[in-house]
């Protein structure tokens, strides 16, 4: 059992933690939480449910200065579903230290986004064809990004999002750190991790038991 204190986290971070009810990590965040905090890159092979926005949130939200004006992280999320829930979930990890946050989806009034983004955020959790239009805009400029996270990687390459995603990373600096997380490792993630990241760490938190235990498959 690891607990949130063993990873020398910011007071504030662990506040925030302790606030929601978390006393011990998950698995897939007692083996990323440090990787990620010593800034290395990585590919997370988890299941959703297993605690893995926290696994990605709580390293960025600790690396980044509230006093900061830039965007700092960017999050890639498949759906306006995800973007949502994994920005409330870093507005709560990061409550504490006043980080601010901002979902960028389409189906929302793009006006209201580009008053949003006035407000100079520092966290940007978006879906890939709502942030390209943006930056087609030059209403958001990635130059000093040094966090990525590629969230459901999967499901948004089935959503057909590659070439978005490929454009997108284009526009963020060489030096950042990249994190990949997926449930399944198909041949075009793989080719996704060669291109972007860099010599990563391998973290995999797959249950053995996939199915429902009590359903018969024939």
């Amino acid at each position: 059992m690891t607990t949130f204190a063993e990873f020398d986290l910011e007071p504030k971070v662990i506040q925030a933690i302790t606030e929601l009810g978390f006393e011990e990590a998950t698995p897939i965040q007692s083996q990323s939480i440090p990787i990620a905090l010593q800034g290395k890159d990585m590919i997370g092979q988890a299941q959703t449910g297993t605690g893995k926005t926290a696994a990605f949130g709580i390293p960025l939200i600790n690396k980044i200065s509230r006093n900061d004006e830039k965007i700092r992280a960017l999050i890639m999320a498949p759906t306006r579903e995800l973007a949502i829930q994994v920005a409330e979930e870093i507005e709560k990890l990061s409550r504490f230290k006043g980080l601010r946050t901002l979902p960028i989806y389409g189906g929302q009034d793009i006006v209201r986004q580009i008053r949003a983004l006035k407000k100079k955020p520092q966290i940007i959790i978006g879906t890939p064809g709502r942030l390209l239009d943006h930056i087609n805009r030059k209403t958001i400029k990635l130059e000093d990004v040094n966090t990525v996270v590629l969230d459901e990687a999967d499901e948004m390459l089935d959503m057909g999002f590659m070439e978005d995603i490929q454009s997108i990373l284009k526009q963020v600096p060489d030096e950042r750190q990249t994190m990949l997380f997926s449930a399944t490792m198909p041949p075009n993630i793989k080719r996704l991790a060669e291109q972007f990241l860099k010599d990563p760490e391998h973290v995999s938190v797959i249950p053995k038991q996939v199915s429902a235990p009590l359903i018969d498959q024939a």
